[in-house]
């Protein structure tokens, strides 16, 4: 159990430092708003920072 849990921690540390230096800090508050909505339960919160970050990947494309 301990070294699943440590595994999850460096992947999601790794995804969040990808989201960073791809996207900046508007990356980063994307990320913060989808984990707090899903530690929260919070539907309307995880929503924003799904969008937040679709918007950000989408943006190229756009």
């Amino acid at each position: 159990m301990p070294a699943l849990a440590l595994l999850s921690a460096l992947f999601i540390i790794g995804f969040e430092q990808l989201v960073q230096w791809k996207y900046g800090a508007a990356g980063i508050v994307g990320m913060l708003l989808l984990s707090v909505g899903i530690k929260a339960k919070s539907p309307a919160v995880s929503s924003a920072g799904a969008v937040l970050l679709a918007v950000l990947l989408a943006g190229p494309a756009l």
